[in-house]
């Protein structure tokens, strides 16, 4: 996309199983997204202090250090990190229920599926 002037969207995956993070990121960059990975809610919070252009937030519920409830809950205890969707990323059965506890824009259940995952991304983020 570079000379388009378009700036691409940028997705942070919060994602402790580094093989899963690394597949959702390579596919991600694939469809032409912008992708970072944080390894639990504390990294993911560390660089959205310092990172302010993220459009949106893959997040897994079952992390360590810090799982993806107490993730949310920091994350809009700051204003300019609050309106940042959040798309929940579990292999818990009920995933929208996990989604709407959290109030998650969107789901993704695990195992992933790359369709469903671009899909989910897309409707709630939109086009890289």
């Amino acid at each position: 996309m570079q000379g388009t002037g378009v700036e691409q969207k940028h997705i942070l995956i919060v994602e402790d199983d580094a093989d899963l993070a690394q597949c959702s990121a390579e596919v991600l960059e694939a469809a032409g997204y912008r992708t970072a990975i944080a390894a639990s809610g504390h990294e993911a919070l560390d660089y959205l202090r310092t990172n302010n252009h993220t459009d949106l937030i893959l997040l897994d519920m079952m992390m360590p250090v810090m799982d993806g409830w107490r993730f949310r809950e920091e994350q809009r205890k700051f204003p300019a990190l609050a309106s940042i969707p959040v798309v929940v990323v579990t292999a818990d059965g009920d995933a929208r229920g996990k989604a709407a506890s959290i109030q998650a824009a969107g789901h993704v259940a695990k195992p992933i599926s790359i369709d469903g995952l671009l899909d989910e991304v897309e409707r709630v983020c939109g086009l890289p």
